[in-house]
């Protein structure tokens, strides 16, 4: 579609109302692309449209990465959570774990990676599926009918999991052990 004249390169009211009264209808869904004027082919389309997003299919559950609840990272690095409600590190496997106990259909993509996620390392990979709606439309659990209420209550959760709790009390111990290393601090005599 052009607005200028092909010949002189000048813009040309008549081709501007060609391409503008062509654009309205394309938009009306007239014309010998959209489907002949008879809406058939467009009624096709939108059936078909119907059928592939329905919430319950596996390529409609939303996603949910490690880097939306770390708060470690700033918004810019993809944290979607206040930092005050964020967990220092989580992994893929907690919020599956974490989302599967509450009773979500869950699925775990190890191999995934958060496109703004400079780090390749393993623990940074993964991100995790949750069906949040029913074919109806409904949420699946009335408690949590938006993925910033599934994400505020990972980020709850994950620091009450058993690995984490029992990681905490590992390093406190260790911590404990060693202070008492050095009686003080004194001269060398000589």
């Amino acid at each position: 579609m052009r607005f200028r004249d092909s010949t002189t390169g000048q813009w040309d009211s008549r081709t501007w109302r060609r391409g503008r009264d062509f654009l309205a209808k394309r938009k009306r869904g007239e014309g010998a692309r959209a489907g002949g004027g008879s809406g058939a082919g467009a009624a096709v389309a939108m059936a078909a449209a119907a059928t592939a997003t329905s919430p319950a299919d596996k390529e409609r559950y939303i996603c949910i990465y490690p880097a939306y609840l770390n708060n470690k990272k700033t918004i810019a690095e993809g944290r979607r959570i206040p930092i005050d409600k964020a967990v220092e590190n989580p992994t893929s496997t907690e919020i599956q774990d974490v989302c599967a106990a509450v009773g979500f259909n869950v699925l775990l993509e190890k191999n995934k990676m958060y496109p703004r996620e400079w780090n390749r390392d393993v623990q940074y990979r993964g991100r995790v599926r949750i069906q949040l709606k029913q074919d109806d439309g409904n949420p699946c659990l009335p408690q949590f009918p938006t993925r910033k209420s599934v994400m505020l209550y990972a980020a709850e959760t994950i620091p009450k999991l058993k690995t984490r709790t029992q990681k905490m009390g590992g390093s406190d111990q260790s911590l404990q052990q060693g202070e008492g290393g050095k009686k003080g601090k004194g001269k060398k005599k000589k």
